[in-house]
């Protein structure tokens, strides 16, 4: 069984924007199903499409059960298409600091504004440090978790 070990930060954005970047990939994805207990999602990249399916996270929400797949990228568009009714619309970059890497998803669409850094993990007492625009930490905060942000869209929380 493949295990997830991740933490999850908020981006501060005046940091963030006068990071050198590189090149992002585009990600859209939609959930075939989401409860509190497993979620089957969609992802179609620039280059490729991926099934995902997760299980309940741990209780300090830093693990749980992950298994991931490549499929067609037609597929994936026609899953999308068929099968889910909104999607996660977000750039994604990749940033090695400190020997691990980071993933930095800028979100679009509805979710415009919200920026999050995700960082997996060996284990889960792994020291790491965090770069400087790292924020504060949402690791566990369903309100962060994209399968609450299909549904809970980032740019309805302040109305």
């Amino acid at each position: 069984m493949g295990v997830e070990i991740e933490r999850k930060f908020i981006v501060d954005k005046e940091c963030w924007d006068k990071v050198l970047k590189p090149d992002g990939d585009i990600f859209k994805q939609g959930y075939i199903y989401s409860d509190s207990t497993k979620t089957i999602r969609i992802r179609l990249t620039s280059n490729k499409g991926f099934i995902t399916i997760k299980g309940k996270s741990s209780d300090d929400g830093l693990s749980r059960s992950e298994f991931e797949y490549e499929i067609p990228q037609k597929d994936a568009a026609e899953l999308l298409k068929q099968f889910t009714s909104s999607l996660i619309e977000k750039i994604r970059y990749k940033i090695f600091h400190e020997g691990f890497m980071w993933e930095i998803d800028v979100f679009e669409g509805n979710n415009s504004g919200l920026i999050i850094a995700e960082i997996e993990l060996p284990n889960k007492e792994q020291s790491f440090k965090k770069p400087e625009w790292v924020g504060q930490e949402v690791t566990g905060d369903i309100h962060y978790y994209n399968s609450y942000l299909v549904d809970h869209p980032y740019k309805n929380w302040y109305n």
